[in-house]
């Protein structure tokens, strides 16, 4: 994984409360959460920006990759920002980056990456990723 720590080495930030069920029995969000927070800024970023229409589209992403590595931890209650950028972009897939910042904090918390490949929902196979898709990941390289 390419870590990058700080905020410069990221596009664009998703403001975000911790969730008191965020909150493991060791008092500090759960690791799990982390990816929750990684597929809603993916998510996010995928409806706003690049146009995605999750109740008609017939193209979508699938994971098929994912990392994350956990450098200090966060807790409930705590403001945070989700950090996105697009690490690698191909013809049928896309390398997010992501980090996980505590608001107004200039280290990550937490760094990773999410792969998603494009594949027909119908049928289940890899498919080019749809233009309109693409220039939106194409401003976040």
């Amino acid at each position: 994984m390419r870590i990058d720590i700080t905020r410069e080495a990221y596009r664009l930030f998703y403001a975000q409360t911790t969730r008191w069920h965020d909150n493991d029995i060791y008092g500090h969000v759960n690791n799990v959460v982390y990816y929750s927070y990684f597929d809603t800024a993916i998510n996010r970023y995928l409806i706003e920006e690049c146009g995605l229409d999750i109740s008609a589209c017939n193209t979508v992403g699938f994971v098929v990759a994912s990392e994350c590595e956990y450098l200090s931890p966060i807790a409930y209650p705590n403001n945070i920002e989700i950090a996105f950028r697009v690490n690698k972009l191909g013809n049928k897939s896309v390398e997010y980056g992501l980090a996980i910042f505590l608001e107004g904090g200039n280290r990550a918390a937490a760094v990773g990456s999410v792969t998603h490949v494009f594949v027909k929902k119908e049928e289940g196979r890899s498919v080019i990723i749809p233009q309109k898709i693409r220039s939106g990941l194409e401003l976040a390289l």
